[in-house]
């Protein structure tokens, strides 16, 4: 009788035990993480995809690096820790270590359990490529003494939001916001003679161009990118060198200065040392006050993005002045149905961002004493607002603003019918008269031609002469 052999693959974890101040902990055998960073995994189980932004991890490569540097130059970290700890901070950077970093935002208020994280992937990884092995007894590098040399979680984080912050504003938000804004600069121009009805209160109003109503989205768009690079300035300055609560405790004469150099040259980015590091530890008000900018502009796209929709609403029974790019089937049940979809992302986007600003205010408004302790909340709304806004505003700008094409029917349609035309009779015949010219036309359905000749106000040459569209939207 012959016996069947299941070959079951071995599925049971494997762990390795590390150690920190606490005691002994098992961490994954396989990852770089240490005692402190498994603490924290196991103590924050707090909400699915809440994991530290990845532009966060990245700062911290730039500013360990940046640390190693300086202290080496201050001679407080021999030469090779400094090239050690400098390899793995480029591995980080070239995301070869993207999975070493599990922690979630819901964690310690300060970050320090992100720091340690860094700090141990570092140090062990560092100890790895110097030919040890993971759960040595000793190491090469140590997480606290070489890898956190000169710093504190409370002087790092906040740099890492700045890093982060900034970096993305440049790279992300600002050039999305100017690819929409010169699109719409092109289309004021294009569009500069096609006159049209105008509309206060959700009622008839005067005339205007198609140009000048988009010339107003341009405004917009430009003052926002204004008051947002008018933030940059207090975001480039960064807080390491404060130690854990500003006076510099533990750090070498002129490490400030100089860790912040290495950070800008990394990033090739004007990062320098905070004036005051006591503010940039127990107050976060560069980050409010550029999260205040973006909320600016999410204000701007709501209006935009809403009046562009109900412009191009119809397309036969509403409004229907704008012909839109079609992008994709609008329903499931309404066969030919087209919905303005972009229109519709960019108005989600700007409540998130509206709801991110409420978070970050009350956050920054908790610095209590010399440490804020919101930091990973503040940190993380920043980025997905700042990532939002640039992200949703190229999207519309290629697939609704760059086909925005006006429909000259509805157009000329509504402009005729309009009965505030008559407010170019206002100087001839008078407030009140003109007021009854266009009730009448209301009341007994008549054009304002055939209701002020009727009331024998004025002639048709008159009325011809006087109300002209083309001469009430005046210039740009």
């Amino acid at each position: 009788m012959s016996t069947l052999t299941l070959n079951i693959p071995d599925t049971e974890p494997h762990f390795r035990t590390e150690h920190d101040s606490m005691g002994q902990v098992q961490v994954p055998a396989e990852k770089y993480w240490g005692a402190q960073t498994e603490r924290s995994r196991n103590n924050f189980k707090i909400g699915p995809n809440a994991s530290m932004p990845a532009e966060i991890i990245e700062a911290f490569a730039y500013l360990k690096k940046a640390a190693a540097y300086a202290n080496a130059d201050l001679d407080v970290l021999p030469a090779e820790k400094r090239d050690l700890i400098s390899m793995v901070c480029d591995e980080i950077l070239a995301g070869k270590l993207a999975d070493e970093f599990p922690l979630v935002i819901w964690q310690t208020g300060s970050g320090t359990q992100s720091n340690m994280n860094l700090n141990e992937v570092i140090a062990n990884r560092a100890h790895v490529m110097h030919g040890g092995s993971l759960g040595d007894s000793e190491t090469i590098i140590h997480p606290n003494d070489d890898v956190n040399k000169s710093q504190s979680s409370n002087d790092t984080f906040p740099t890492a939001m700045h890093i982060a912050a900034y970096k993305m504003l440049i790279y992300v938000t600002i050039p999305g916001i100017e690819r929409l804004r010169d699109t719409l600069k092109a289309k004021s121009v294009a569009f500069k003679d096609v006159v049209k009805i105008g509309r206060t209160h959700l009622m008839d109003a005067t005339p205007l161009t198609l140009g000048q109503e988009i010339s107003g989205y341009v405004s917009q768009l430009d003052h926002g990118l204004r008051a947002l690079g008018n933030t940059l300035d207090h975001l480039s300055e960064l807080a390491l060198g404060g130690s854990a609560v500003g006076t510099g405790m533990n750090t070498p004469e002129g490490y400030d200065v100089k860790v912040a150099d290495y950070i800008a040259q990394f990033t090739n980015l004007p990062f320098r040392t905070a004036d005051n590091k006591f503010e940039a530890l127990s107050a976060h008000d560069a980050i409010v006050e550029s999260h205040g900018a973006l909320k600016q502009i999410a204000v701007s796209l709501m209006m935009i993005a809403n009046n562009i929709r109900m412009l191009a609403s119809g397309p036969r029974c509403s409004i229907g002045e704008l012909h839109l790019p079609e992008n994709e089937p609008g329903s499931s049940i309404m066969p030919g149905k087209i919905n303005p979809t972009q229109n519709e992302a960019v108005t989600m986007v700007a409540s998130q961002v509206m709801g991110n600003d409420v978070a970050i205010t009350i956050a920054g408004s908790n610095g209590q004493f010399q440490l804020n302790v919101f930091k990973p909340v503040m940190a993380a709304n920043f980025l997905q607002s700042a990532r939002l806004i640039g992200e949703a505003c190229a999207s519309f700008n290629e697939h609704c603003a760059a086909g925005i094409e006006p429909n000259y029917d509805g157009i000329k349609k509504h402009l005729e019918e309009s009965l505030m035309l008559v407010t170019a009779l206002n100087p001839h015949v008078g407030y009140e008269n003109s007021a009854k010219i266009a009730q009448k036309a209301m009341r007994e359905n008549l054009s304002l031609r055939e209701s002020a000749i009727g009331l024998k106000l004025l002639t048709s040459e008159q009325f011809d002469q006087w109300v002209n569209p083309v001469n009430m939207v005046g210039t740009l």
